[in-house]
């Protein structure tokens, strides 16, 4: 198994839940202490009972000004934590012409979206950097590397956002000498409760798309490659996608990484 899973103890946040839950339950598999959070206590208990993780918090990543004490409490209590898992996510459909609450919703998504991961890895950072191994884990979208989801402008820049910080944070790390990996994860269309604000919220599911995954199937793929130690992970259809920007991109990103 790659070095990459030389971690002990990981928070996992949007926990409760679809993608969040299976990576969850895959870590206790491995014998990880899993934690999990979210903002729905209900949600918590029952995944925690269910799948065996050590515990759970509830937190909004969405409110920022609640984030340094989630931090300080969690590497109080669990001083071992060396795996941030950034999960937590919301995808709201947006007319950008008709909603008149545009704004607000557009604010929302990307406090949680954006604002979270970032203000909880920054949060973080001292604590996994004087862990002998520690590892960040981001799940984006293969939205934020063609954003073909128009009714989604906000998702897709979000995940856009969370595509480039994950490569730009892995390159300053390394750059630095830190042992903290960074892993991006990128689902394609798959099985979860993600399009519940949607007319259709069953629409990403296999009955209805033959393209999707479910979780199972999007977890087999992606653990088989944690295993192997890639950094940056999709599965079904998303794997052409992501190759084909690295293939477009990914050589000129290496380059100017390398003169810094």
């Amino acid at each position: 198994m790659s070095k990459l899973l030389d971690f002990r103890c990981a928070v996992i946040t949007g926990g409760g839940g679809g993608i969040g839950k299976a990576m969850a339950r895959y870590l206790v598999s491995k014998g990880k202490t899993v934690l999990l959070a979210g903002r729905t206590e209900s949600n918590l208990q029952s995944a925690a009972r269910e799948i065996g993780a050590a515990g759970y918090y509830v937190v909004d990543v969405g409110k920022t000004a609640d984030i340094p004490p989630f931090v300080g409490r969690v590497t109080r209590e669990h001083p071992e934590l060396d795996c941030l898992v950034n999960n937590a996510g919301v995808q709201r459909p947006l007319d950008i012409v008709k909603d008149g609450a545009f704004v607000a919703k557009a604010d929302r998504e990307i406090d949680i979206n954006i604002r979270g991961p970032m203000h909880l890895t920054l949060g973080l950072l001292p604590h996994l950097q004087a862990r002998p191994n520690a590892v960040i884990i981001n799940v984006s979208s293969i939205l934020g590397f063609v954003p073909f989801s128009v009714i989604n402008p906000v998702y897709n820049g979000t995940k856009a956002w969370l595509h480039f910080w994950s490569m730009n944070l892995r390159t300053q790390l390394r750059q630095a000498g830190s042992s903290v990996r960074v892993v991006e994860v990128a689902p394609p269309t798959v099985g979860t409760d993600l399009h519940r604000e949607r007319e259709d919220p069953d629409d990403n599911k296999k009955g209805k798309n033959p393209q999707s995954l479910s979780v199972d199937e999007f977890m087999g793929e992606v653990s088989r490659k944690l295993e192997a130690g890639d950094e940056t992970i999709s599965a079904g259809v998303g794997n052409d996608i992501v190759e084909k920007w690295y293939r477009t991109y990914g050589a000129q990103y290496d380059e100017a990484a390398s003169q810094k």
